[in-house]
This record gives structure tokens, C-alpha cells and sequence, in this order.
């Protein structure tokens, strides 16, 4: 048994209860079976309250999926039956928050985190998870910034922002016709990071923007913004930002008779957005990493466990925490340990069917070969129009 076997499985309560009512050496093929149900924690780090709570409730919707559906399959790893249980916390959308998340988790005794969100939490954690030897694998976290770390624990399952920006850049260009492009992001390391992405794409197609407007994520009134972009005269609208912000942004540039498209890139595809934009979000163009829930391998199935458990639609990001979830139990199971020295190795190599498709992962942890969705809000519905990227056969 590895040195480290006994910090990441839990002694089931049922053979301490047994031993102290018993003793020692009576009934031992009682406690053997007791002893036999070893606890796996798995943590789940993302926005559990705040403006974003719902899209954190989402993942771990997702992540709890995911584990009842492996112990439904009885797992034995090393040996020993296990049942893998969640242990989700609040990182609140806020990365020094996001720190102390992490280390509970690590102190905890998790052998492996799914989460976080954003990239602005993902990014401090990842060295909280790399000096534990554990590892974290982002359902979402866009920004390559997170990757780029060098951190050989750190794993997403989504594309990330260098592709969305340069695939909606040239979707801009060259199906859209844009040619008087305003960019706007708001000042996260997500949508800074991702309009960054996009500017560079557009230069190299020769294209220069004619505005670049910066607020922050708690900006509500978009007029001074909105005021100096008309003035470019801009015919499309880059929105380096998530739905509720981009809903808003789609109001107020109806309200003042801009002729220019809003388009995204990461965030925009939710319930949310379509809620809070109502008809004001007609037009609204948004890149989206993945392919549809419907075009998904699994999607269709998953769509319908999900609002089965939860009586509602997902919101936006659960079959991803589900994948997330999976690809790190598979690795454990197929390492046979769910010690990070063994199974860390496999994880690099792995190649797991999921629901949102084929996941493997580059050197640095990258989703390898990821797929892009372009989505349009037509009468208050996503509806999908293109699918770029992915693997070319």
C-alpha cells in the first residue's frame, strides 16, 4: 500500500463502531467487510454564493452526478471497494478567497480537486494543489494563463481563451463581415485575457480595432462606454465578459440605437443571459467552448439525468464538471491507486469518452484538439449556427 494511500482513504465509521463494541479479534470477517468501504473525498471549488452561485451550483450539480454514477458501478481500486464522496467549497468568485478554499481542501485530505470556475481562482489554487501533489482539473477556466503556470497538476476540459479568441476573431471577420470592431472586457483575467486574444487574432488578419473600452465586473451603467464607441461608429462589439453582464450590455446598447452586433466568447450561453436580455438580446452573437448539449456525445442522456435530479435545465457548465469529475476517478481506477504519485502519470496520458466528447490533455494540460460552438440569440433563444475547431479527421 503506498505511504500516502491512508491520507486520501477514509476508514468507513461502521468498523470503528464494530471494533468498540465487539474488541479486538471477534468477528473479524465483520470488520474486514467494514473496513472494506474506504471514503475518497473529491473536491469541488467554485461560487456556491454571490452573483455567480448559480453557475457554481451547476458544476457541482455536475460533480455530484458524476460521483453517484461511479459508485452506482461498486469501484474497487487497490484491492478495496471505495465510494467516492463530494466535498465541495465556496471559493466565492474571489481568488484570495479562492487560496484558502484551496488549502482546506488540501488539508482536508482530498485526492483531487474539479474545480475552479474562472480562471482569477483557478490561477492562485493551481499552486496550492501543485505543492500538495494533488490534482485540479477545471471543468471551465479559460484563460491559457491558468495552464501556463508549468504546474503539472493543473488540467482543464475545455478549450481555452487563446483558441475562443482567435476562432471568434476570425468568425468576426469572415462570416460575420464586421469592419469597424470595438473591444470591450471587463477587467477579470478571464475577460482581459480573452480580449487580448481576440485583438491579437484580428491584427493578424490585418484588421485594427477602432475602440477599447475597459470597465470591471460589478459595472451596471454601460452609457459612458457604450457613448464613446458609438462615436467610432464600431459595426460589431467584442464583449470580453460573462451573461449577466452581457444581458445588461445588450439592453443598454438597444436602448441607445447602436447598429453594431454584441458578440462573446465564453459565458454569454446561459438561462441567464436570456432572462435578464429578454427581446433586447436578439442578434447577440456568442463562441462558446464545446459543441452543443445536443450535438454532445452523451449530451442528450445527460440532459435528461440531469432534470430528472434536479428539476430544472442546466444552467451552463455542468457536463464539464461531469467530465471533469469522471476523467479523474478513471485515472485513479485505471492507475489502481488514488495516491497523485500513481495516478497523476495517467491522467497525463489518459484518453476518456465523456459526455462533452473525447478528453485528452496536451503537455501542459490543455484539452487537446477542443471544439467551439457559435451560438445566436434569436427570439430569446440559443440557437447554434457553427461549429469550429476540434479534431480533423
Amino acid at each position: 500500500m503506498s505511504q500516502h494511500k491512508g491520507k486520501f482513504m477514509k476508514q468507513g465509521n461502521v468498523a470503528v463502531l464494530v471494533r468498540r463494541i465487539l474488541g479486538a479479534g471477534v468477528l473479524s470477517l465483520v470488520v474486514s467487510n467494514a473496513m472494506a468501504d474506504q471514503s475518497v473525498l473529491i473536491g469541488l471549488a467554485g461560487p456556491l454564493t454571490g452573483p455567480s452561485a448559480r453557475i457554481g451550483k451547476d458544476l457541482e450539480n455536475g460533480a455530484q452526478l458524476a460521483i453517484d454514477d461511479v459508485n452506482k458501478t461498486h469501484p474497487v481500486i487497490d484491492g478495496q471497494a471505495v465510494t467516492f464522496k463530494l466535498l465541495s467549497e465556496d471559493d466565492q468568485s474571489d481568488p484570495k478567497v479562492a487560496v484558502t478554499v484551496a488549502q482546506r481542501l488540501v488539508d482536508s485530505g482530498v485526492a483531487g480537486v474539479v474545480g475552479h470556475w474562472n480562471t482569477g481562482t483557478s490561477i492562485p489554487a493551481a499552486r496550492i494543489y501543485h505543492d500538495a501533489g494533488i490534482a485540479q482539473v477545471a471543468p471551465v477556466a479559460t484563460g491559457h494563463a491558468y495552464t501556463e503556470q508549468g504546474f503539472d497538476t493543473s488540467f482543464r476540459v475545455m478549450g481555452h481563451d487563446d483558441d475562443g479568441g482567435n476562432y471568434a476573431a476570425l468568425y468576426a471577420v469572415k462570416n460575420l463581415q464586421a469592419k469597424r470592431i470595438a473591444v470591450l472586457d471587463d477587467g477579470t483575467a478571464f475577460g482581459q485575457g480573452l480580449a487580448d486574444a481576440f485583438i491579437k487574432s484580428l491584427k493578424a488578419q490585418g484588421v485594427t480595432i477602432v475602440d477599447r473600452e475597459y470597465i470591471d465586473d460589478k459595472t451596471l451603467d454601460f452609457s459612458p462606454v457604450l457613448t464613446a464607441i458609438r462615436s467610432k461608429n464600431a459595426d460589431l462589439i467584442f464583449f470580453g465578459g460573462v451573461d449577466s453582464q452581457a444581458a445588461l450590455l445588450a439592453r443598454r446598447i438597444k436602448q441607445l440605437d447602436i447598429k453594431a452586433t454584441l458578440m462573446g466568447a465564453g459565458g454569454f450561453v446561459s438561462q441567464t443571459f436570456l432572462t435578464l436580455a429578454q427581446k433586447q438580446g436578439d442578434g447577440v452573437v456568442a463562441l462558446e467552448p464545446g459543441l452543443p448539449l445536443d450535438k454532445m456525445p452523451g449530451g442528450k442522456a445527460f440532459d435528461q439525468q440531469y432534470r430528472a435530479r434536479y428539476h430544472h435545465p442546466i444552467e451552463l457548465h455542468a457536463p464539464f464538471a461531469y467530465d471533469a469529475t469522471r476523467v479523474l476517478i478513471d485515472a485513479m481506477e485505471k492507475a489502481n491507486s488514488v495516491d497523485p504519485d500513481k495516478y497523476l502519470p495517467v491522467l497525463h496520458h489518459i484518453d476518456y469518452q465523456g459526455v462533452t466528447g473525447e478528453i485528452s490533455f496536451d503537455a501542459q494540460g490543455n484539452l487537446k484538439n477542443p471544439s467551439f460552438t457559435v451560438y445566436k440569440d434569436i427570439n430569446n433563444q440559443w440557437v447554434p449556427v457553427d461549429v469550429v475547431g476540434g479534431k480533423k479527421s
